[in-house]
């Protein structure tokens, strides 16, 4: 299933979602003055150009693509009951987006901007959870929400950090990077009770400082707001199964009221949890 999104004029989302146990083919012509910028959610997928090359975009992978001097169409396989992303823009209009910060991003840069540029990289755990909601079912207000997922999808895959975290002597240690994947499991574990910050710490073995500045390099976000973000979307799935009253689902989630719960997943979502399900059913 394919479907284009059209978020503004010189603007458009593929979203890609191959329900069978086939491998999905996809083809669409996109012209040289267009950045592609892939994701790939779930399953492995290729990219063709011509007969003997191919770019593979592994799971949980992206792969931004600019070729101001050659066509490059999308030519797709992807693999059995893949998710799939393809943001195409304008470079007119991506110019438009990212003027003010064009000297953060390499291939808008005055030496680059002429040149073919292509870039892969992880999607963090933000992107994920933001892009796993493209694939939600259809509710009344689907396109405003999409467009809205879209720039959000945007922010997070050109944000940047205060680190360059591949070059932090914390995270070179294969020890303590085991150790901040170990602490977010735990949080997820106990998310209705997670520990303290410091009992976290010292049930993973690392001071709180370490803590810290692991998380935050690794999960590009604080142990704090990954979860916040982690139990609302855990939250939000739940409403949708429409096997759990609100003050159920709050209970779960570690919220002592069900106001609370409200209020907070209005902050994020900007809808109460039963105008939500009242828009998607």
């Amino acid at each position: 299933m394919v479907k284009e999104i059209i978020i503004q004029d010189g603007f458009s989302v593929l979203k890609i979602e191959n329900t069978s146990n086939e491998i999905l083919k996809y083809v669409k012509d996109v012209s040289s003055n267009f950045i592609q910028i892939h994701f790939c959610l779930n399953a492995d997928a290729e990219l063709h150009y011509g007969p003997h090359y191919t770019q593979d975009v592994k799971s949980q992978k992206s792969m931004l693509l600019y070729n101001p001097i050659q066509d490059l169409h999308i030519n797709l396989s992807l693999g059995a009951k893949g998710k799939y992303l393809v943001f195409v823009v304008s470079i007119k209009m991506f110019h438009s987006f990212f003027s003010q910060v064009s000297d953060l991003i390499p291939f808008l840069n005055d030496d680059n901007k002429d040149k073919k540029y292509y870039l892969k990289k992880d999607l963090s755990p933000r992107e994920v959870l933001v892009i796993n909601q493209f694939f939600d079912k259809q509710n009344t207000m689907q396109n405003l929400y999409l467009k809205g997922k879209t720039y959000e999808v945007l922010s997070l895959y050109f944000q940047q950090s205060n680190e360059d975290a591949q070059g932090c002597p914390f995270l070179e240690n294969e020890d303590n990077v085991e150790k901040i994947k170990k602490a977010k499991q735990i949080i997820i574990n106990k998310m209705a009770e997670p520990p303290s910050m410091q009992e976290l710490a010292d049930e993973i073995g690392l001071s709180l400082s370490k803590l810290k500045e692991g998380f935050k390099h690794i999960y590009g976000e604080s142990v704090f707001n990954f979860l916040l973000d982690y139990k609302l979307e855990f939250a939000r799935k739940q409403l949708l199964s429409k096997k759990y009253n609100v003050s159920e689902i709050s209970l779960q989630v570690g919220y002592s009221t069900a106001s609370h719960f409200i209020t907070a997943f209005k902050k994020k979502y900007g809808t109460t949890p039963k105008q939500y399900i009242m828009s998607v059913f």
